[in-house]
């Protein structure tokens, strides 16, 4: 059943039913923007102002002109386990083509795998038109978990796609798989020459980095360089700065360890894998990630803000290497699915516990 959808503000020059939160940067406003949401994945916004957001179960929304509207004209998407509808980004080109690009579960035989598609936004803003898978992972994996799936368009215009392991560890080693790796694609789904492994033996050209769990964030640093944040299993969420052709590790070296308890791989470092920049342990189940570039909060210019699944909170990372330096926590960051910076310059934020999307402002 739908939960019953109340737009509550884009005028962001009023803080309706805001509610308080103390921070480093003083208090906080926390307003609603929307609620009655059904398991959000990810916002996104157009360059007019209006929000776009996906619904795991495949239901695309679009929030403008004081209305919450559905757009029609998705593909088809495989809703179960962690998989459905995910990852949204608007192009930086888009006021040109209206193009959107989705990350989804698309259903395979035996199975299901993360896959990218394109579809037109119609000037009425309520269809979509020419849906088109532009590359979806290769066959074989089953289950529903370990999608990965986040966007990120790159200065040059290139896309960065996550993509999980799909609960198989030892596929994410292999570079003849795209378990576990961060892919790089032109934006029609083909392969740039430049990538690190088009020459390579066997291996799939997509692949930017690998040795890759489950990463659910992705973002450019103010300079342009990628972080994305994964998680490990029992302790051990990872965030990583991206390096063209390089070994993450997973699922030979880890901070954390099995949830049965046991070792992982063989420790924590090895000669040709990469160190993350940060770990958490125990385990926060990152989602959703970005950096602020100060227009709301100037004592926080270039910080990153990750979202925690697991322990309703905003984590702030700051600092060369970063480092979690601060926790925003309040009732409205109840399983904190995404984090963008919003149109206004606020930092808004998905709670999937809540079904909301919220601003972080200051008063």
């Amino acid at each position: 059943m739908r939960r019953f959808l109340t737009l509550i503000a884009l005028s962001f020059g009023l803080a309706p039913v805001a509610q308080a939160m103390d921070s480093s940067a003083g208090p906080l406003e926390i307003s609603p923007i929307v609620t009655g949401l059904d398991t959000p994945w990810a916002v996104d916004t157009l360059p007019d102002g209006q929000v776009l957001i996906t619904e795991r179960n495949g239901r695309l929304l679009i929030l403008g002109n004081g209305q919450a509207r559905t757009i029609q004209g998705l593909g088809q998407v495989a809703a179960r386990g962690q998989g459905g509808l995910l990852d949204i980004l608007v192009p930086r080109d888009f006021a040109q083509t209206r193009e959107l690009l989705f990350t989804l579960s698309k259903p395979q035989q035996g199975g299901a795998g993360t896959a990218l598609a394109r579809a037109t936004l119609a000037p009425d803003n309520l269809r979509l038109t020419d849906w088109r898978i532009l590359w979806e992972l290769t066959p074989g994996s089953s289950g529903g978990r370990h999608f990965g799936s986040r966007l990120v368009e790159a200065p040059d215009g290139k896309i960065f796609l996550t993509v999980g392991d799909r609960g198989d560890r030892p596929s994410a080693q292999d570079l003849g798989r795209e378990n576990g790796s961060v892919l790089r694609l032109n934006r029609d789904g083909s392969v740039p020459a430049d990538n690190p492994f088009t020459s390579t033996q066997g291996a799939r050209p997509e692949i930017w980095s690998y040795g890759h769990r489950n990463p659910q964030g992705a973002a450019l640093d103010p300079s342009g360089r990628l972080y994305v944040v994964e998680h490990g299993a029992r302790g051990g969420d990872e965030v990583n700065r991206i390096s063209k052709g390089a070994n993450y590790g997973w699922p030979v070296i880890s901070y954390g360890r099995h949830y049965s308890g046991g070792k992982i791989g063989e420790g924590t470092s090895k000669p040709g894998m990469q160190q993350p920049v940060h770990y958490w342990d125990p385990s926060i189940a990152p989602s959703g990630m970005m950096f602020h570039d100060g227009k709301e909060f100037s004592d926080w210019r270039g910080d990153a803000f990750i979202g925690s699944l697991k322990f309703d909170y905003i984590s702030r990372l700051s600092g060369d290497p970063l480092r979690e330096v601060e926790r925003l926590e309040s009732p409205e960051t109840l399983r904190v699915r995404d984090v963008i910076q919003g149109p206004d310059g606020a930092i808004w934020f998905l709670s999937e516990g809540q079904g909301a999307l919220y601003r972080m402002s200051s008063p």
